[in-house]
């Protein structure tokens, strides 16, 4: 009988996740047909030989949504397809889409969705449901989670390899990975420095999802505008280097070894000037 409570408790809790206003609409709640972004594709990647690779180094950069250009993350509209928040979208390919969701950035280890829930929603919480005639009796108990605040989400990691490629005489990016961070708050409601990560997607698999998703623009009001693909691919976000295979044999996070912030920033700025330095020395003049 436990188990049934537990069983149900959980469903319950499962519903609670995704409330009614963030759910896809069941009817068009528009008067337009055949929508562009209903027939959309990811934008078509050059191949990329090893042969051509001149170079190949690894970047993790970090995206603040709170910064004034990422303001597209934060569009909280709902429309036929739900909740436009990016972290939302980001769930729901999870959750709805069967894309993978990973607990490391080398891609080795699934997530089940329980680990999920735990991981946005915190820990379950067994209470106890008394007995109305009798307050010390037990009938018995519920399961529950806290709700999860998409807006605790301020910050998002990219994996990325950047490659020169000699048959295109080009330096190319290639998004490898994605990652929700979660900011964490002491029990005064100060915020701690650093954030957990989520879980891991590996960005490829996603694409699809994000090219049928729309990116807000108070400036477009056209029904076709960019996609979330587009948006990745044309680099129009800001963000800023945090780790990199370049001169790291010890594999270290710039923080690791820049206690302060603004060098940190500065560090990662020289990181990006190296590589795109090795592109120019490969031109003569």
């Amino acid at each position: 009988m436990g188990a049934v409570i537990s069983m149900l408790a959980f469903l319950a809790v499962q519903a609670i996740a995704q409330p009614a206003d963030n759910k896809p609409s069941q009817k068009p709640t528009t008067g337009l047909s055949n929508l562009p972004s209903d027939n959309r594709t990811p934008i078509t990647y050059d191949q990329l030989r090893a042969d051509d690779a001149l170079y190949v180094e690894k970047v993790w950069r970090e995206i603040d949504i709170r910064e004034k250009i990422n303001q597209t993350f934060r569009y909280e509209a709902v429309d036929d397809k739900g909740s436009q928040l990016f972290i939302n979208i980001l769930l729901n390919a999870v959750e709805k889409d069967s894309l993978q969701a990973f607990s490391d950035e080398r891609f080795t280890t699934l997530m089940k969705p329980a680990e999920i829930l735990e991981k946005t929603q915190g820990k379950e919480e067994k209470l106890p449901v008394y007995n109305k005639d009798k307050i010390d009796v037990i009938d018995s108990f519920v399961v529950t989670r806290a709700d999860f605040d998409p807006k605790t989400v301020t910050k998002f990691r990219l994996l990325e390899e950047w490659i020169f490629d000699k048959q295109g005489s080009r330096l190319r990016t290639r998004i490898i990975g994605i990652a929700p961070l979660k900011t964490e708050y002491l029990p005064n409601g100060q915020e701690r420095s650093g954030s957990s990560v989520l879980f891991w997607v590996y960005y490829p698999d996603l694409r699809p999802t994000l090219a049928k998703s729309q990116v807000y623009n108070p400036k477009n009001m056209s029904p076709s505008r960019m996609t979330w693909d587009e948006l990745f691919e044309s680099r129009l976000f800001s963000s800023y280097i945090v780790k990199s295979t370049l001169d790291n044999s010890s594999n270290k996070t710039i923080r690791a070894y820049i206690k302060d912030s603004r060098m940190a920033l500065l560090e990662g700025e020289n990181i990006k000037e190296k590589i795109a330095n090795y592109e120019q020395d490969m031109w003569s003049y």
